[in-house]
């Protein structure tokens, strides 16, 4: 699952504070300080990004919940 094209993850970071990830990069997307206020972002953006898994890990690191985010409203679909 990691390294999917489009996917998210809510991870805790040592400070205590949530942050929103890539599969493989160190830096976060956005920050929040509550994991609720993280997820509801990481399904924003994925949504915005044509959809995709959203990944959310409990304290432990591990694995808690795994959803998957229905793509937006593309103002420009493909033809055909």
């Amino acid at each position: 699952m990691a390294g999917q094209a489009n996917s998210r993850d809510v991870v805790q970071r040592p400070d205590g504070t949530w942050a929103v990830t890539k599969p493989g990069s160190d830096r976060a997307l956005h920050t929040a300080g509550t994991q609720a206020e993280a997820v509801e972002r990481a399904r924003e953006l994925l949504h915005r990004d044509g959809g995709g898994e959203l990944r959310i890990h409990g304290t432990d690191g591990k694995v808690r919940d795994q959803r998957t985010i229905s793509p937006g409203n593309d103002p420009t679909p493909p033809k055909g």
